[in-house]
């Protein structure tokens, strides 16, 4: 991508500013300084709208802009329905999950789930997030960051690996949670605006420079199978970078998508996911974590726009790439122009930085929380803990800059990232589940679901290989809250467990104004389905 002396101003000035914001609200003030709660949950003084920013900033990265562009590219607006279905299920965690997480006052996840089961669960499950976390979330935004980065500026995969690894670390392994999340709303800005920039343009374009709306008007007419969400089997083929024909169907299979195993999905990442559920542990009261959720719901129903239509445009076009995942950093080469591509690539970086840097911090909360307190050091004081986390945050990122150029020979980064936490999050979704909502769920139930969730993605992927990856989790969740079920009727004798959870209504409450986001939510989420279904 050829710079103008404006991009590399821009670009630099988001840099500075990152950087610089990051450094001040980790100051440590005359007198104070940071402990546990400071470093991991930013002192539980984050308002609605730093919440909602954060949350969005720390889910959509490099796997979005690039990865659901990538497929775009192949399988259509279809792939919108992570997007879309995600905004519902924000509604339903503000509603059910997140009363009970801050009233249990927690940390991490496996805490919770120490408090309903007992400290084995609370262990295993810590290990399963520090895996998932290290060996594919961080690996593969650092890699699609990077080759982002090469396919845009020219460098090699290396270098960009590198760049974005020290970018994330500068200001966020001293600052904490804190330093990530009100950079989060900087990078929030940066990522919507530049995002639609880069699609107005790419639409603009298309139509022959009679705007972004007749763009689309076009996209609709030439490519309209590119532009339905319910896929039936065989409807929609697409040739894969291996030269293969590939059935969409696969992918995103059917009515199923809505009724399914994308809900097991959903819940799991927003419902049960530290490094976005941490965001909402760190608001001063229920009202404003359930406000700052219903408003980074809006922002999911927006994202679409930024993160799936360039890569259909890409493919309306016929853009000569190698990969679906090169959609993206293709179209800003040839349609972004001088002037405009340093913000459009300071939306691009925001996206990926933020979640690198979300991600690093809560790997380091549920190791410094879960694992160094509980089994290394049990007397360790504030300052320990933090020094902890810091260290375990620089080793993280150092594993994943290591892992990352490893996943080079993969087609559509974005579906290896969903079908391989899919492995683990059925079982863990149905303990969090039937932990949260039945009273007789007991610790061994719970611990054997955790531990069946592997072997039985892995039994099922290799006994029904033509069974869409979606559809297997939903299966193997059916399956796991059946296995819950049967043990703890069968140990407990119908009583409930001891640590079992009453949801009253002193618990679960909401506020007029959320009540009010929700309904907006839910009516544009139907009309957008019985638009494009």
């Amino acid at each position: 991508m050829h710079f103008a002396t404006v991009d590399y101003i821009v670009f630099g000035a988001y840099c500075l500013l990152i950087i610089c914001l990051g450094l001040w609200v980790s100051r440590e003030k005359k007198g104070h300084t940071k402990n546990a709660e400071d470093y991991f949950l930013a002192g539980k003084s984050l308002p609605w709208w730093a919440i909602g920013a954060s949350l969005i900033a720390s889910n959509i990265s490099a796997e979005q802009f690039i990865g659901m562009s990538g497929s775009g590219f192949r399988l259509g607006l279809a792939i919108a329905t992570y997007e879309w279905m995600a905004a519902i299920t924000l509604l339903l965690v503000a509603w059910l999950f997140i009363p009970v997480y801050l009233k249990k006052g927690i940390f991490t996840m496996p805490q919770f789930l120490e408090l309903r089961y007992d400290a084995r669960v609370r262990t295993l499950l810590a290990v399963f997030w520090l895996l998932v976390y290290v060996f594919v979330n961080l690996t593969s935004v650092v890699y699609l960051g990077a080759l982002a980065l090469k396919g845009i500026m020219g460098i090699s995969l290396w270098q960009g690996v590198m760049a974005l690894a020290l970018f994330a670390t500068i200001y966020s392994v001293y600052g904490g949670l804190k330093a990530v999340a009100w950079t989060d709303v900087v990078q929030v800005a940066f990522l919507v605006g530049g995002g639609l920039l880069t699609t107005w343009l790419a639409l603009d374009a298309f139509s022959g420079g009679q705007g972004a709306a007749a763009g689309m008007a076009k996209l609709l007419a030439e490519v309209p199978d590119r532009f339905n969400m319910i896929l039936q089997q065989g409807e929609l083929l697409y040739v894969d970078d291996d030269g293969l024909t590939q059935d969409a169907w696969e992918l995103l299979p059917g009515i199923s998508v809505l009724v399914g195993g994308m809900w097991i999905a959903n819940l799991f990442y927003w419902g049960c996911n530290q490094y976005i559920i941490q965001r909402t542990l760190a608001a001063p009261s229920l009202k404003e974590a359930q406000r700052g959720v219903a408003f980074a719901g809006y922002l999911k129903l927006l994202l679409p726009l930024i993160v799936v239509v360039p890569g259909i445009v890409a493919y309306a076009l016929k853009a000569p790439i190698g990969t679906a995942d090169e959609a993206y950093p293709w179209l800003l080469n040839a349609y972004v122009g001088p002037g405009l591509k340093g913000l459009a690539f300071a939306a691009l970086i925001a996206a990926i930085v933020s979640s690198l840097a979300s991600m690093m911090n809560s790997t380091s909360t549920i190791f410094t929380m879960d694992i160094y307190r509980n089994y290394i050091r049990r007397g360790a004081t504030e300052q320990e803990l933090v020094r902890t986390g810091r260290i375990v945050a620089l080793v993280c990122m150092a594993v994943a800059v290591v892992l990352a150029p490893q996943l080079a020979a993969l087609d559509q980064v974005f579906q290896y990232i969903q079908e391989y936490t899919g492995f683990i999050s059925p079982g863990v979704l149905a303990i969090f589940v039937m932990g949260l909502f039945w009273k007789k769920g007991t610790p061994n139930a719970a611990l054997v679901s955790a531990l069946l969730s592997i072997p039985l993605s892995v039994i099922m992927k290799v006994a029904i290989p033509g069974m869409p990856f979606i559809d297997r989790m939903g299966m193997v969740f059916v399956i796991s809250v059946v296995v819950i079920v049967l043990i703890s009727l069968i140990e407990g004798r119908g009583k409930d467990s001891p640590g079992a959870i009453t949801l009253s209504r002193s618990i679960i409450q909401t506020d007029p104004v959320f009540a009010a986001l929700a309904f907006g939510i839910m009516a544009i989420t139907t009309a957008l389905y019985v638009v494009f279904w």
